[in-house]
C-alpha cells in the first residue's frame, strides 16, 4: 500500500478496514468532492464514485456521509470505470462547523486533518477576534492549529498585530508570510511530509489559493484579485479539494468562509480561550456572569489589566452561541425521535389491520 502511505494511510485506518477487506471492498481516499460525487484515490488511481443508495438514505446528516479528507470502503466497477463507496472509515479528525441555513445541522470542512493553517491577512481584512472563533473550532477538531499572517507586504505595523495575535493565540505557532515576496514561505516546508494533512482555513481574498500555487510550484488554484474599493477577496476556491505536493504531504483547500459557526462549545473554548477557562475557576460563585458580582476572577483581570474586556465579550458571544445551538440540536432530536415513534405506530397499526 506505498501509494497509499502517500495519501496519509496509516495503521490506524488499516486496523479499521481489516474485516471490510473480507468483502472485495478496497480502501480509498476522498480527494474531491460536487454534490453527491465524488473523485477518490485508490491503488488502482483515481476514480470518480458516488455512495450506495442505502448509504444515503440511512444518513441522519451530512456528517453521516463522506467528506474531502475521509478514507472509504469503496467496490469497484470494471465495466463502467468507477466506484461505489459503502463505509466510511473512522476519523482521526475533522473540522466542523454549523452548515448554512435555520436548521442546526453539522458539516465537515474536512476530515483527517493533522494541521489547520488558519490564514488571516494582515490588510484591512485583519480581525483579532475571527483568530479566536477559528482558534476554538480547530481545537475542537483535533488537528494541530497553526496562525498565517499573510500579505505582510500589505501591513505597515507588522509586529503590532503579531504581539495582538500572541496574546490570543495560547502558544499556537504563528507565520508571517507574504506569497507575492516569498516571505516566510520556508519554515512552512517542515509542516508537509509524507502522508501529513495540512488544511487551509480562512475568509475569501486572505491568500490561500495563492499560498498552495507557491507549495506545489505551480498555478494549480485559480487566484482572483482583491476587490480594490473594499479590499476583500472573491471566492478563488468553490471546493473542497485535497492536492499532493511534489515535496509530499497534502494540502487540503476549502472555500473561503464568510461565517464560522461553531459546532461545540467542548475542547475547543477550552483550547481558545484557556486563559479565561482558568479565571472563571477562581471565580467566589460557581454561577459567575462575570459582570457585578464580588469576587468575580475575570472582572478582576480586566481591571488589572491582565485580560482584554473585548476578548471576554468574544467569549461570552461563543459561548452563547453555542449553548443555544445545543438547545436547537436537542430540540431536532426531539422532532426526529417523535417522527420514528409515530412511523413505528403506523407501521404497527398496519400489521395489526391486516390480520
Amino acid at each position: 500500500m506505498s501509494n497509499l502511505e502517500e495519501y496519509g494511510w496509516s495503521d490506524f485506518f488499516a486496523a479499521a478496514f481489516d474485516a471490510l477487506e473480507k468483502s472485495g471492498l478496497e480502501p480509498a481516499r476522498v480527494v474531491l468532492q460536487h454534490n453527491h460525487i465524488y473523485r477518490l484515490y485508490s491503488e488502482r488511481g483515481e476514480i470518480d464514485a458516488a455512495t450506495t443508495g442505502k448509504m444515503r438514505h440511512e444518513a441522519l446528516g451530512q456528517s453521516d456521509l463522506p467528506a474531502v479528507g475521509d478514507w472509504v470502503a469503496m467496490r469497484f466497477r470494471d465495466e463502467e470505470g468507477k466506484a461505489t463507496i459503502h463505509q466510511v472509515l473512522p476519523r482521526k479528525s475533522r473540522f466542523i462547523r454549523k452548515a448554512a441555513g435555520h436548521r442546526a445541522e453539522e458539516q465537515i470542512v474536512g476530515a483527517n486533518i493533522d494541521t489547520v493553517f488558519l490564514v488571516t491577512a494582515l490588510n484591512d481584512d485583519y480581525n483579532i477576534r475571527r483568530i479566536e472563533r477559528y482558534l476554538a473550532a480547530a481545537w475542537d477538531s483535533g488537528a494541530e492549529p497553526v496562525i498565517i499572517l499573510s500579505k505582510a507586504d500589505l501591513c505597515d505595523d507588522v509586529q503590532g498585530k503579531v504581539g495582538e495575535v500572541e496574546s490570543v493565540a495560547g502558544g499556537v505557532a504563528i507565520h508571517v508570510i507574504s506569497s507575492k515576496t516569498d516571505q516566510g514561505l520556508e519554515p512552512l516546508d517542515d509542516y508537509f511530509k509524507p502522508g501529513r494533512t495540512v488544511a487551509l482555513l480562512g475568509s475569501s481574498g486572505v491568500g490561500k489559493s495563492t499560498l498552495i500555487n507557491r507549495l506545489v510550484g505551480s498555478d494549480v488554484q485559480k487566484v482572483k484579485e482583491v476587490r480594490e474599493q473594499d479590499d476583500r477577496g472573491r471566492h478563488a476556491t468553490t471546493h473542497r479539494e485535497l492536492i499532493l505536493l511534489p515535496r509530499g504531504g497534502l494540502v487540503l483547500d476549502t472555500p473561503g468562509m464568510r461565517e464560522l459557526h461553531l459546532w461545540d462549545a467542548g475542547p475547543g473554548m477550552q483550547g481558545a480561550f484557556e486563559d479565561i477557562e482558568s479565571l472563571v475557576e477562581d471565580c467566589r460563585f460557581r454561577d459567575c456572569n462575570h459582570e457585578n458580582e464580588p469576587g468575580c476572577a475575570v472582572k478582576e483581570a480586566i481591571g488589572e489589566g491582565r485580560l482584554d474586556a473585548a476578548r471576554l465579550e468574544n467569549y461570552r458571544k461563543l459561548r452563547q452561541e453555542t449553548e443555544f445551538l445545543e438547545l436547537k440540536r436537542e430540540f431536532n432530536a426531539s422532532v426526529v425521535e417523535k417522527k420514528r415513534f409515530k412511523k413505528f405506530m403506523q407501521a404497527a397499526r398496519k400489521r395489526n389491520d391486516s390480520r
